[in-house]
């Protein structure tokens, strides 16, 4: 019992109100496109669908809306057309011209490498729709084979202004690196800037790939590509294919000349430089001699030539003249030409007969039979055995391989080559890949670095925009302290490729506010982004009034926003002597003097404490001491 190929929900749904969508035509990292009907007009659209998990990232958000706005500048016959933009509940969509056809990568792997004919019409067509964004003032920025639309109808368009941005001498980029490594131009590498130089370099290395059926740059990391761009000077095609003309070796080195100062200004002016060489690319070779003339070398010229003489070679003018034969050689010679006319007017019947087959059954083979184009299906995160069963449904053959996939779980298919939704030859083999898992890599030492160097080492993670900050005595402001993973726990020595990490931040070291008036205290601590409370204040023999005792942090692990308890001093504890030298009794002056939290001794011995107070008392009275203090007093009789 087969088991069918998981059901697209996108199929059949209704967008806004408006598109109805019909089949899935490519999926890419970002986005899916459909084809889909436009219920209002009644035509057919392609209708590109932010994937769901990106739909709360306002970056790929404002970027999905940036090709949108970029690409309803340009109303060109060279650039794919775009129709509307919207929202539908939580699913960002943007609606283009539906063009049923191939990419140029999907050209270029049919037949590896173009003709230099086949080379200069495509790129007309590129460097015209480029040339009418880069006067509206647009960068396109991430120019390959993938984006270039070869139509059905014989049009050709330049698509996805998914990075283009608006130019200027410098534009920045914004992020390390944006687009294809393959195809990014010095200054990327080195300075990310971009302007519309930049994308001639990728147009050159285009040009490049297709003439010679590769890219001039090869390596088994992204970072050693971008070395070779960077550091490098592209090789001419005719290198590799000795059949590129001269004019198209310096149309290649003069877009990919690593001084952007060395390349054309803009697309305007390289397609008029390919314009002016198209006619000596397309120039016919010259033609070759008939039957009817011969070539004398050498000869002396017999005088100026007539209908039966032919100029030929590039030295001087020689003279082919026709033979006149007898009547009866002529005779002989006709009958001969005839029989030998009829002789091949038979072979030439038979072959047209054989060709004639052989052009149907090729255009059966690749038409209908087994040689015919047919969709790859997408049998990503299927198990191996239903992805077999699907792809030869469809008349593939398959093999297996592995790779490692950061987000496909083990086990299951991470993709094929040629991937979903790619056009290829029934009967030709695809290669499934099943997922090992994440690759598990070792964490690099980050801790005490600056966090622009802490990001950079890196690279292989998933590192969160949003840091984590904390106050620390010991790293300085704006070093790594702790590197997070998504359960909040700090990493161990391996972590798997592409794993959710958090950087913990110093802030630096809270303020000391010991001993200092309350008022710098509770500014300084604010000041850091701590929020600052109030303990009952205390005396203190040390610290003066209204100067900090204590600070008392609310958590082992101060960040911004926490609490510091702050512990205000009274000063001294000090009390006024009372004066206790007025006819009381013994142990009415000792009642008083201990109510308020003096120690009281006497000469008196305990039995006369009934006797009047007859002396004079020790401090004396009206005297300001500290609460605990010695009172003596000395009675007589």
């Amino acid at each position: 019992m087969t088991t069918a190929p998981p059901v697209d929900p996108m199929i059949g749904r209704l967008v806004d109100g408006r598109y109805q969508v019909r089949s899935r035509i490519a999926r890419g990292g970002m986005a899916t496109v459909y084809l889909a009907t436009d219920l209002r007009l009644e035509r057919r659209v392609a209708i590109k669908i932010m994937h769901g998990h990106l739909a709360d990232d306002n970056t790929f958000k404002t970027r999905f809306v940036q090709e949108a706005r970029s690409a309803a500048r340009l109303a060109h016959p060279n650039v794919v057309n775009v129709f509307d933009q919207g929202q539908d509940s939580d699913m960002a969509y943007l609606v283009m011209e539906y063009l049923p056809g191939i990419t140029l990568r999907e050209l270029l792997k049919d037949y590896t490498k173009l003709t230099p004919e086949q080379t200069v019409d495509i790129m007309d067509a590129v460097l015209a729709g480029l040339a009418a964004a880069h006067q509206a003032g647009i960068v396109h920025r991430d120019l390959k084979p993938e984006n270039v639309l070869l139509a059905d109808d014989g049009r050709i368009k330049l698509g996805d202004f998914g990075l283009a941005r608006a130019a200027s001498a410098n534009t920045a980029t914004g992020q390390a690196l944006l687009g294809t490594i393959a195809y990014l131009s010095p200054e990327l590498v080195t300075r990310g800037v971009a302007d519309a130089r930049s994308d001639l370099y990728a147009v050159g290395i285009m040009m490049y790939e297709m003439l010679t059926g590769e890219q001039p740059y090869v390596g088994e990391a992204p970072m050693q590509i971008a070395y070779q761009h960077a550091n490098d000077t592209v090789p001419t095609p005719s290198s590799k294919n000795p059949a590129v003309p001269a004019e198209l070796d310096e149309l290649v080195l003069w877009a990919t000349a690593r001084d952007p100062e060395e390349r054309p200004r803009d697309a305007r002016e390289m397609l008029e430089r390919l314009r002016e060489i198209e006619p000596s690319i397309r120039m016919p070779q010259p033609a070759r001699p008939t039957r009817a003339t011969a070539v004398i070398h050498d000869a002396v010229p017999l005088g100026p030539a007539t209908a039966e003489t032919m100029v030929l070679g590039a030295g001087a003018p020689v003279a082919v003249a026709a033979v006149e034969a007898s009547d009866d050689e002529d005779t002989t010679a006709l009958a001969t030409s005839a029989e030998r006319r009829k002789r091949r007017g038979y072979w030439i019947f038979a072959l047209v007969l054989l060709l004639t087959g052989l052009a149907a059954g090729t255009g059966w083979y690749f038409g209908a039979g087994p040689g015919a184009l047919a969709t790859v299906p997408d049998v990503s995160t299927l198990l191996p055995e239903d992805a077999t069963r699907v792809l030869e449904d469809e008349g593939f053959e398959v093999a297996a391989a592995e790779r490692n996939d950061p987000v496909v779980p083990q086990g299951q298919v991470s993709g094929t080559d040629p991937e979903g939704g790619a056009q290829a030859r029934r009967g030709s083999t695809v290669t499934v890949f099943v997922s090992l898992g994440p690759r598990i890599l070792a964490m690099p030492d980050v801790i005490g670095l600056p966090e622009a160097e802490a990001r950079d080492a890196l690279g292989d993670f998933t590192v969160a925009e949003q840091n984590a900050q904390q106050f620390s005595g010991e790293f300085a402001a704006g070093a790594v302290i702790a590197v997070l993973d998504v359960d909040g726990n700090p990493v161990g020595a391996e972590v798997a490729e592409l794993a959710d990490l958090t950087l913990v931040i110093s802030v630096g070291a809270i303020p000391p506010v010991e001993g200092t008036p309350v008022g710098e205290a509770q500014s300084a601590l604010e000041g850091v982004g701590l929020e600052v409370e109030f303990a009952e204040p205390e005396f203190h023999d040390e610290v003066p009034v209204d100067h900090v005792i204590t600070a008392t942090y609310a958590n082992e692990t101060m960040r911004p926003g926490d609490t510091v308890v702050l512990t205000v001093s009274k000063g001294p504890d000090l009390v006024e002597v009372p004066n206790v030298i007025t006819g009381q009794t013994v142990a009415q002056a000792r009642e008083q003097l201990e109510a308020l939290g003096f120690s009281v001794t006497s000469n008196v011995p305990g039995f006369l404490e009934g006797a009047v107070v007859a002396s004079v008392q020790s401090p004396a009275a009206g005297e300001l001491v500290k609460r605990g203090t010695e009172i003596t007093v000395n009675f007589g009789g």
